[in-house]
């Protein structure tokens, strides 16, 4: 029997890919919740096509809203404020870019020929 490889070390042929929507159904600059493996992911467009996915679920309330936040950059760095309390969040990795004690899940996410397909839970940034 082969021991279970962790997620961080297998390499991105291994990672079950789940097919989510297709890029061109995604509006720019917005969010899209989606059921990934029975998480709820919010799958974010920039206006430079890339894509992201971070959990959808707020840290601070618990409420499955970051899909409906708005994109922005603070520097380089591109992230979702939350609807509620306007936390931001990066797109990149999940860190709050205002509480380092906060932070959302980020996933895998690739386009293969026009589809946005989410992979696992990267690994919990460490701050």
């Amino acid at each position: 029997m082969s021991a279970a490889v962790p997620h961080e070390e297998r390499p991105p042929e291994a990672v079950d890919w789940v097919p989510v929507c297709a890029l061109a159904s995604l509006a720019r600059e917005a969010g899209v919740p989606a059921l990934v493996r029975g998480e709820a992911v919010a799958i974010f467009r920039t206006h430079d096509d890339q894509v992201h996915a971070l959990s959808n679920i707020d840290p601070v309330t618990g409420a499955s809203v970051l899909s409906r936040g708005i994109i922005g950059t603070r520097g380089d760095e591109v992230f979702v404020a939350s609807p509620l309390h306007k936390e931001h969040y990066a797109l990149r990795d999940g860190r709050c870019l205002d509480d380092p004690t906060l932070g959302a899940a980020a996933y895998d996410v690739r386009l293969v020929g026009g589809e946005v397909q989410v992979g696992g839970r990267r690994p919990e940034c460490t701050l």
